[in-house]
């Protein structure tokens, strides 16, 4: 899994991080365009992640889905390589012109563009639902019923972020270096390469591989405990447990996974309740189990902590966006080496690098013998400490943004296309510090929430970290909209020497303490699921 992972985020993040480059220098989009369009892309992936996790536990596989959605990656990335080959399918580029007469290049047409993003929404689709069946097919070579397999879990999933950044730094190095100095077009095609290499790897462990059965639709498991709950509204409510059905010890599976009943959302209950009247109107579908209410409850559980990790990703979106743009009119040369603005994104790789297996080595066995939580804390504390780097972040990023815009009134270059007398190192700071922050905070999300999801929606749970990370890049895209609009223009000139930037930063940090508070309050009230298994002789 480390290694398709790691092949698979070479050309995800490479062209995640310069993407705004091609479209703004080869595409010949505007800055808020092109910033749009790549957050709206980056929603999209990682929103598809939820269908793929509904492919992976309803219809196929997690091996079938890696593959299916492998192969639609590659196509994508190979329409895209096509059209930048070819100069008859983009726009002439505009190079060295100032941000204030970008409106004179010459535009994509309605087949460029469309071609565009019939490449961009196929790698989107691709991407997304690699991301839900990988890190979940993963961690069911894992058996959660052997408590020494189990411990491993949390394990897996660092190195698997591990395997994750590695491919990440040779993406924003190798990867962006091509797009830049040799040409999108081979950028595009190593892309594709490889993804198909990432494929072909998997496939290759496919007879050492546990492989899961899917257990049908979770959706309507869902809908069904509604329903039942809705239709079992006037009945009385049980005194015992005996009035609930649950999951009968006469079936094949010799074991099966059983939710101990809560007494959170007690109305659902009464989608378990057993009918002791005549109910020759309900169907099978009415008949619920206390194991099929719980797998509600936990994602209804779930659901709140998805809300409150949202705001952090829409932080993130603005280091891909209009943190390049500021590393463009900065001095990039770093021991005398011109270092490529859409680079600058391996300063909190090379952090996350250093510090997950240090983290995973030496912190959690000494936090664990602290707190005697295999995990040394629990995944929702982990997660809070994201939150408050990210906040640090976005305050270090405006101080940053103040002092760049400093250096361009002081030098009179605020209308100047040329580097400014300010290193590009001080993008580092907030950078290290951001990364550190999604350090702490995915890897959270992904242990939560595959460890709290019930056996059945195991890619669904994982998908919805992805989830929240799609409604924060989209959630970015409508608050630059709005906040120049109120501001009456602090994003809106196509010129960052102009724009004020930096009051951005504030808000968005000040922002992401409101959303820490309400993260708090979310965390406190969710109760980690209490589970039992039931195991079952064979004859």
């Amino acid at each position: 899994m480390g290694v398709t992972n790691g092949l698979e985020s070479i050309p995800f993040i490479g062209n995640a991080v310069s993407l705004f480059v091609y479209f703004y220098g080869s595409m010949n989009f505007s800055l808020t365009k092109s910033a749009t369009m790549l957050t709206n892309y980056m929603g999209s992936t990682f929103l598809l992640s939820l269908f793929g996790g509904f492919v992976c536990d309803t219809f196929l596989s997690r091996f079938k889905s890696c593959v299916l959605f492998g192969s639609l990656e590659v196509l994508g990335y190979a329409v895209l390589a096509t059209q930048a080959f070819s100069k008859h399918l983009r726009p002439l580029p505009c190079k060295d012109v100032s941000p204030l007469l970008m409106n004179q290049c010459e535009k994509a047409d309605s087949g460029q563009v469309a071609m565009l993003y019939l490449g961009l929404y196929l790698v989107a689709l691709g991407a997304g639902g690699m991301k839900a069946a990988v890190p979940s097919m993963g961690a069911d070579q894992y058996d959660e019923k052997d408590p020494e397999e189990a411990e491993k879990i949390p394990t897996y999933f660092n190195w698997l972020f591990f395997s994750f950044v590695s491919g990440a730094i040779l993406g924003c190095t190798f990867l962006v270096w091509l797009n830049t100095d040799q040409g999108w077009k081979w950028g595009f095609g190593v892309s594709t390469v490889s993804v198909l290499a990432a494929v072909l790897f998997l496939c290759s462990g496919v007879s050492f591989y546990r492989h899961n059965d899917p257990k049908g639709s979770p959706l309507t498991r869902i809908a069904q405990v509604f329903v039942a709950a809705f239709r079992n509204r006037n009945l009385p409510h049980p005194e015992t447990a005996e009035g609930f059905h649950e999951i009968s010890g006469d079936k094949d599976e010799t074991e099966t996974e059983i939710l101990q009943r809560t007494d959170q959302f007690m109305f659902l209950d009464r989608a378990a309740m057993i009918r002791t009247t005549n109910s020759s109107n309900a169907g099978p579908s009415l008949v619920c189990t206390v194991t099929q209410v719980e797998e509600t409850k936990i994602i209804l559980r779930m659901l709140p902590i998805v809300v409150s990790t949202i705001f952090l990703n829409t932080c993130l979106a603005q280091h891909q966006t209009f943190a390049l743009q500021q590393a463009n009119t900065m001095d990039r040369k770093v021991l005398g080496i011109q270092v490529p603005a859409s680079s600058i994104p391996v300063i909190p790789l090379f952090f996350m690098f250093l510090i997950m297996p240090l983290y995973d080595r030496i912190c959690v066995p000494a936090l664990k013998k602290l707190t005697g939580i295999p995990t040394g804390i629990r995944h929702l504390q982990r997660i809070g400490v994201g939150l408050v780097l990210s906040t640090i972040a976005m305050v270090v990023a405006g101080y940053v943004e103040t002092r760049r815009k400093h250096v361009a009134v002081k030098h009179n270059m605020v209308d100047s296309p040329g580097p400014l007398p300010m290193s590009v190192l001080w993008l580092g700071i907030q950078y290290g510090i951001f990364g550190m922050a999604d350090m702490f905070t995915m890897v959270g999300l992904l242990n939560f929430f595959y460890s709290e999801s019930s056996a059945g929606m195991k890619s669904l749970g994982t998908s919805l970290t992805w989830s929240s990370t799609s409604i924060g890049y989209f959630l970015s895209t409508v608050i630059v909209n709005v906040v120049d609009d109120v501001s009456g223009g602090w994003l809106s000139s196509n010129n960052l020497n102009r724009d004020k930037l930096n009051h951005f930063y504030y808000l968005l940090a000040a922002l992401n303490v409101l959303n820490f508070g309400f993260y708090l309050l979310c965390s406190s009230w969710y109760r980690y699921k209490d589970e039992g298994v039931k195991e079952n002789e064979s004859a």
